[in-house]
């Protein structure tokens, strides 16, 4: 009888240390592949659980060193006792059978299980292991921290500095790739947006300007009763003042400064010229972000694009950005319909200069923008030559045929809708 109670004792602590060692395995795997910044996030938001797993793996080394020294233990333990119950119970030729039947035993309940559980779900096991660890680690610190010394050192000595491991810092790409993983909960327009955001540094402001052939500005040379017509028309706030052509530039006018004096009819030549304020310049070259914050240091919303020599090659403005943050915005729909006709078969004949990355966003394409501005310009540079009406070609996928070419202008083109392989 003695016997009997002996054995079901003996058993019971085994069974109770293949759960602890259960419980090591699953919470070293949680802990180690927990979200970190969904735990930074859950800390900040007063969950406790979480506070104490930012702590712990504040230094892994010593948490890690902290279950593995409790799982082997456990095992160590498990392993002895197992070969006694077979010693005392079934004889020394058992040992073998008990060990190997142990290992599977600990290698399916102790490891795969509990390990695979915590890799799928490590938030539910990561926190309540969380509330042990920390008192423990305190606890026998002196212990850890003598296995975590010798350890390191040897590290030390084939060149693994383990400190420059703690820091978790994300690269653009690595953060691209979270943004634009299926599995993320952002909403697919937030992605865009966030995915625009780390795009503007390799966008520059040439790619998003009017360009100067289409820049909307005040001429001083004409009539006086047409530059009335104009400002009184204007569907813009800021306007670039010249006289005769843009590089004679005079300066930028507010509309909003001589709105009252157009109202009472007022407005004159003088007035309109106390009212310009000093143009703001900036490089075709300079990127979108660091314009952005040029725009927001400068208090400015609209800025003049020139070349190397100095010369204006068109306009840029504070919404061109936002636009290629959070989509248009500010167009007119009949900008669109101007530069793209759709058409019964399905394909859209467009304007030669319209703008690429304007089709891109509108439309969902995806022709290429990291040479040429517009469409024509794709097409010629992608050719080497000017082609002729008639010629077909296909970029990235969209098969292209000229209809018109002037004065060796590509004036339109037909684009059919691009077939997914």
């Amino acid at each position: 009888m003695s016997d009997d109670f002996s054995l079901g004792a003996q058993i019971g602590i085994l069974i109770a240390l293949l759960i602890l060692s259960a419980f090591f395995s699953s919470s070293e795997t949680a802990l180690m592949s927990i979200n970190r910044y969904r735990l930074r996030h859950r800390a900040r938001s007063g969950h406790r659980g979480a506070q104490l797993a930012e702590a712990l793996l504040k230094r892994p080394d010593r948490v890690i060193g902290l279950i593995l020294l409790g799982n082997n233990l456990t095992h160590i333990l498990a392993a002895s006792l197992t070969t006694l119950i077979a010693v005392r119970h079934w004889g020394e030729h058992s040992v073998a059978v008990a060990a190997l039947g142990l290992t599977v035993i600990i290698l399916i309940f102790a490891e795969v299980m509990p390990k695979t559980a915590a890799a799928i779900n490590p938030e539910k096991i990561a926190y309540p292991a969380a509330f042990i660890y920390y008192p423990l680690l305190k606890l026998i610190y002196p212990v850890i921290w003598m296995l975590n010394g010798i350890s390191n050192g040897l590290l030390w000595l084939i060149g693994i500095r383990v400190r420059d491991g703690y820091q978790h810092h994300l690269t653009q790409e690595e953060l691209r790739a979270v943004l634009t993983d299926p599995g993320t909960r952002i909403p697919r327009k937030r992605q865009q947006m966030m995915t625009r955001i780390l795009d503007l540094e390799n966008i520059t402001v040439e790619d998003v300007m009017v360009p100067r052939a289409d820049v909307v500005g005040i001429d001083l040379a004409q009539d006086w009763e047409d530059i009335l017509r104009q400002i009184q028309n204007t569907p813009y706030t800021r306007m670039p003042v010249f006289s005769d052509e843009l590089d004679n530039l005079q300066g930028v006018v507010h509309l909003r400064s001589v709105v009252r004096d157009l109202a009472h009819g007022r407005l004159e030549r003088d007035a309109l010229a106390r009212s310009l304020k000093e143009p703001y310049f900036v490089h075709e070259g300079t990127s979108l972000n660091r314009q952005l914050f040029h725009f927001q240091n400068e208090k400015q919303r609209l800025a003049l694009v020139v070349d190397e020599y100095g010369d204006v090659q068109g306009l840029v403005t504070l919404e061109d950005i936002l636009e290629e943050i959070v989509g248009d915005f500010t167009s007119d729909p009949a900008d669109l319909a101007r530069d793209v006709h759709p058409q019964r078969d399905g394909t859209f004949v467009v304007n030669g200069s319209a703008n690429i990355r304007d089709l891109n966003r509108t439309m969902g394409w995806e022709l290429p923008v990291d040479g040429a501005k517009t469409l024509n310009g794709l097409i010629v540079n992608y050719l080497e030559s000017i082609p002729e009406p008639g010629t077909g070609l296909k970029l990235s996928g969209y098969p292209i045929e000229i209809l018109n070419v002037t004065d060796n202008i590509v004036k339109t083109v037909r684009i059919h809708p691009r077939k997914n392989s």
